[in-house]
Parts: structure tokens; C-alpha cells; sequence
């Protein structure tokens, strides 16, 4: 049985919602109550005339549903004038109804992975192309393959990988990704050719905005944080480090999950989305979309790796998919959910093949996240709490570099 929803249980609803009306009819006529009109008041003296059992129960397990049907019928002159308790009703009723459905979206509505343990990666370290698909398990040799890595100013040293692995479905999945049970991310969508062919690159032009850093959670801080030491300082850095490569970069240090000097996560991502929205109406010219986060994990969860003699904070590429394991959330399309993927994908590779161990696997979750404003969109989660600011901030460099490769074709 789904309260307020289509499955009311036939005979079971229509039956609960008549005695509730009958119990209530009754004990205001017990209790001298007046008209049918009046009938919160009557419902109240019903309870007071006891019938406080047969009301209470079936108005908990039922209301709902009455009161949805009782303002059908009042809209089709069924049932003559009628009033609503609440004139915002039926927009609570539809809201809990998709939570209903969707109770998991509810639950696991952020972007944080809570990991309680150290997450390994499988991928074959110092392997490259035939060698690293062999010791995958995978058998056969394949003629004429060519791994799969961009080109930095850096010896491989990490994993590389050939198209006919990634091209496995199952491979790419064990690999690459962590798909939360809100979502689903089936072999039709995660076509790894498909996100390789993409040319994601692009021409720097100086003083024309090209790139906008921001951040949802602007007061997500890190172990040994001093004030000001947070995910808005590492996306400073990051900013830092872009403009040195040649790109003109947006840093939006707007805060959009404090109001009224309280904290609130919940509506941060609306509040992010109409900020950001000005800023891409404002300077149309910027193509790079990257929001900067920090994950929450267990608190004996550690992510740090080390990179050329640094203690560096690993980074997650996270993924909203507008997907529920049901299908498609129509009302949070992502026209470029592909584009995005293949954003994703491109960097992780780049980070495997030159930085082994700074990433971890990508997060796929079933909301949008606001990733759908810009082809190349990402969000990006810069260790956790149980990093220090130091590794933060290191960990701008690498993805610098990496950001860099992907941009730069």
C-alpha cells in the first residue's frame, strides 16, 4: 500500500476512507458538532467523543489519500464548495509522492561517497597496452593497439590502457567507476569509444573567461583547517595554477550553503545553480565548469597518496547521471550527460597513466548536480575531511596538469 500514491489498495482505500468519514460523522453527532462543512471540527469532536481509536487509526493510515480524493471530487463539483486546510497542499502531496518512489534520492541526495574503509584500485600498475589487458585476465593479443594516454611534460609511470579494454563493458566498470545504488549506468550508456572520440579540447584566449571554478559547499574545511583554509582556497590555487598555463579563469568565491548565517546543505545546489547561471549569462564565453568539493569518508579513512615527494590529497571525478535505476528524472534533464562522462573519463585516464594512485575510481550518483550547464562540467571531490589543508592544496597541481591535457587536445 503507497500512501498518497496510485496504489491505494482497491477496496481497502475506498473502504478505510469511508469509515473514517462514517467514525467521524458519528462521533460529532455524539458530540453535537454541526455540519458536514465543518468536518475538521467534527473529526475533532469525534476524538473527544471517543472514537479517538477507529479516527486516529484510520486518518494515519489513510488521510492522506482522503484528503487527495476529497479535493478531486471538490474540483470537479462533486462534492460542492469546498476548502482546503492548505492551499500549498497538493504541492507537498506531488513532492512526497516522488519521495515516496524515490525514497533513496532522499537518503543519499549529496554528493559525499561516505566510504568507511580505504577504497583499492585494481588497475595494473606500470602495464602498458597487450601486457596490462593480459595480466586484466583478459587472453588473446591485440595486434596494432595503442594505449590510451595524453601527453604532459611527464614519463608514465602509472597504468595505461588499449581501446579493446575499455571497450569491455565489464572491464570499464570494475575499473573506473563506483555506481551508487541510486543510479544505474547500464552498457548502452557508458560507451568508452564513444567518450574517447569526443574532442573536448580548447583554444586559450586570453582575457575572455574560459574556465569558472566554484563551490557548493564553500564551508567544507579540511583536519587541521585555520580559518579561511577551505575547499575555496584549493579552488584559488587551482585558479592559480590554470591562469599560469594560459587559460583566463573565473574563481566564483560566492557562498551558497550558508543562509542567514546558518549552515544548509539542502538547498545549496539551487542557490549554486541560480549564481552560476548569472555568471555563464554574464561571460557566455566560458566552456569549463568545475566544482570544488571535499568528501566526507569515515573518520579512519585517509586519502593521500604522494606525488614527487608531496603529500597529496586523492581526487574523485564525480558524475550525476539524472538517473534513477526506474529511468530518466524528467524533470532534471542533462543535455550533455555524455559530454560529461567522457570529461571524466579522459582525466582519469590521463591520471593513471602519469599519476598512479591520485585518483580514485569515478562516482556515479543518480542526481544532476548542476553538471548539466556546460559540456565539460565536473564535479570534483578533493580528498576529505580527514585530509590536511597542505594535501589539498597539493593535490592542485597534478589535476592542473591533467585539466591541461584534456583542454589542450
Amino acid at each position: 500500500m503507497q500512501v498518497g500514491g496510485r496504489r491505494h489498495g482497491g477496496r481497502l482505500g475506498r473502504a478505510a476512507a469511508v469509515l473514517l468519514v462514517s467514525g467521524s460523522l458519528l462521533g460529532g453527532l455524539r458530540a453535537g458538532a454541526g455540519t458536514v462543512e465543518n468536518w475538521p471540527d467534527v473529526l475533532q469532536n469525534a476524538v473527544r467523543a471517543g472514537g479517538s481509536r477507529l479516527a486516529a487509526g484510520l486518518w494515519n493510515q489513510r488521510g492522506a489519500f482522503f484528503l487527495e480524493e476529497a479535493s478531486g471530487r471538490a474540483d470537479s463539483g462533486e462534492w460542492g464548495e469546498w476548502r482546503e486546510p492548505d492551499p500549498s497542499y497538493r504541492n507537498y502531496q506531488a513532492l512526497r509522492r516522488f519521495y515516496e518512489e524515490h525514497a533513496y534520492l532522499a537518503w543519499y541526495g549529496g554528493e559525499e561517497s561516505g566510504i568507511r574503509e580505504k577504497e583499492e584500485t585494481p588497475a595494473v600498475s606500470g602495464q602498458t597496452g597487450d601486457a596490462a589487458y593480459a595480466l586484466s585476465g583478459q587472453e588473446g593479443l591485440l595486434a596494432g593497439s595503442q594505449t590510451l594516454a595524453g601527453s604532459i611534460d611527464r614519463p608514465i609511470t602509472g597504468s595505461t590502457y588499449v581501446l579493446e579494454q575499455l571497450m569491455d563493458y565489464d572491464f570499464l566498470m570494475k575499473n573506473f567507476y563506483n555506481v551508487h545504488t541510486s543510479t544505474t549506468a547500464g552498457r548502452e550508456l557508458m560507451n568508452a569509444q564513444a567518450f574517447l572520440d569526443m574532442d573536448l579540447s580548447l583554444d586559450k584566449e586570453a582575457g575572455v573567461p574560459q574556465i569558472l571554478i566554484y563551490h557548493t559547499h564553500s564551508q567544507e574545511t579540511f583536519v587541521d583547517s585555520e580559518p579561511g583554509e577551505n575547499v575555496v582556497a584549493v579552488g584559488e590555487e587551482l585558479a592559480r595554477l590554470l591562469t599560469e598555463k594560459g587559460y583566463s579563469v573565473y574563481h566564483d568565491t560566492s557562498v551558497y550553503d550558508l543562509q542567514d548565517g546558518k549552515l544548509d546543505r539542502s538547498k545549496a545546489y539551487n542557490y549554486a545553480l541560480e549564481g552560476v547561471t548569472a555568471i555563464l549569462q554574464k561571460y557566455p564565453s566560458i566552456q569549463v565548469v568545475l566544482d570544488i568539493h571535499r568528501d566526507g569518508v569515515g573518520e579512519n579513512v585517509h586519502l593521500v597518496t604522494e606525488v614527487d615527494g608531496h603529500p597529496t590529497a586523492q581526487i574523485m571525478f564525480f558524475n550525476g547521471l539524472s538517473q534513477t535505476p526506474e529511468g530518466a528524472i524528467e524533470y532534471l534533464p542533462n543535455p550533455y550527460r555524455e559530454e560529461n562522462l567522457a570529461f571524466s573519463l579522459q582525466m582519469q585516464l590521463g591520471a593513471a597513466a602519469y599519476y598512479p594512485g591520485y585518483t580514485r575510481k569515478i562516482y556515479l550518483k543518480g542526481l544532476r548536480y548542476n553538471m548539466h550547464l556546460r559540456p565539460r562540467s565536473s564535479l570534483i571531490e578533493v580528498g576529505a575531511q580527514t585530509n590536511t589543508f597542505e594535501e589539498a592544496v597539493n593535490a592542485m597541481r597534478p589535476l592542473a596538469e591533467i585539466l591541461d591535457m584534456v583542454l589542450g587536445g
